[in-house]
């Protein structure tokens, strides 16, 4: 008998160890009763009085019921950075805002699902470092809020960093090259000044430039109504605008962009087939404008 129940118990233990975590790309802090600019500055507020740097914000689409804040920390901005294949875009994460009716709900880029993705093989090098990341963000965030329940979507956690939509759908390590400049420093030069133009109808929403290392991520918003933001973010969900802005990435002469299947399909991984037809110009015209900031 003590054979029969050991062996049970061993079969559970092993049937729980296999279970997958699913994640979600999202977490939601909560919904108040205030204007989107008043949480907005509660927000900003917040992350500066606990050691978070504000890279940037701005309304995608170009809509005043919608806001995105681009924020960093030292130690999450120095560990991405050791991962040489584009890792420096974990260092940036987004809170969304989204007005609607007089409340605003305030969500943010969950930490361990975009980490997982972004920093692929090296997630696990840098866990300890990574995990305190999330775990004073949500503290911080807890003044504003208690819900903490992910949304968007679920990926199985292992699953990410070898993610993709479908099969034959580009990878993370699938990206599309913009140019190659003749140094690091033309690069940054020619991208600021078209960004500074508002070149395509594009805003410059944050910058996170890493000199020594010959990095640097833009975050631009793509506010051109005819194929930009206002055009496919109602059709694939606004209440996801923590996935914006888009990025370029320069390392040392070249410039790239992940691939807007994947970019896509990371931050929305709930889209039918369906739905993502309804966009599938977007992954194109998203190349088309970026690729013409680094002309």
């Amino acid at each position: 008998m003590k054979k029969i129940i050991f062996s049970f118990t061993f079969i559970i233990a092993l049937s729980f160890n296999s279970i997958s975590q699913e994640i979600s790309p999202y977490i939601k802090v909560g919904e108040v009763n205030e204007s989107i600019q008043k949480v907005s500055n509660d927000v900003i507020n917040a992350l500066k009085s606990n050691s978070f740097t504000i890279l940037g914000s701005y309304n995608p689409s170009d809509n005043s019921n919608l806001k995105v804040i681009a924020f960093t920390r030292n130690d999450i901005k120095n560990t991405a950075i050791k991962v040489r294949d584009r890792g420096a875009l974990a260092a940036i994460f987004k809170i969304g805002l989204v007005n609607s009716n007089g409340k605003t709900t305030i969500s943010y880029t969950n930490p361990d699902y975009i980490l997982r993705a972004y920093l692929q093989d090296d997630y696990k090098k840098y866990s300890a470092t990574l995990q305190k990341f999330g775990i004073d963000l949500k503290t911080t965030l807890s003044t504003l809020g208690n819900d903490f329940t992910q949304f968007g979507g679920t990926v199985d956690a292992e699953d990410l960093k070898k993610y993709h939509y479908k099969i034959t759908m580009p990878y993370f390590t699938d990206p599309e090259e913009l140019n190659e400049f003749a140094s690091f420093e033309e690069g940054v030069s020619v991208i600021e000044n078209n960004l500074n133009a508002k070149k395509g109808n594009t805003k410059m929403v944050y910058k996170l430039i890493y000199t020594s290392e010959k990095v640097a991520v833009f975050g631009v918003g793509l506010l051109n109504k005819e194929d930009g933001e206002a055009y496919f973010l109602p059709i694939i969900g606004e209440a996801h605008a923590a996935a914006l802005p888009y990025e370029i990435i320069l390392q040392d002469k070249q410039a790239t962009i992940l691939h807007g299947k994947y970019r896509i399909a990371l931050h929305w991984p709930d889209l039918t087939m369906g739905t993502f037809m309804k966009i599938m110009s977007t992954p194109g015209d998203i190349e088309d404008t970026l690729e013409a900031l680094c002309q």
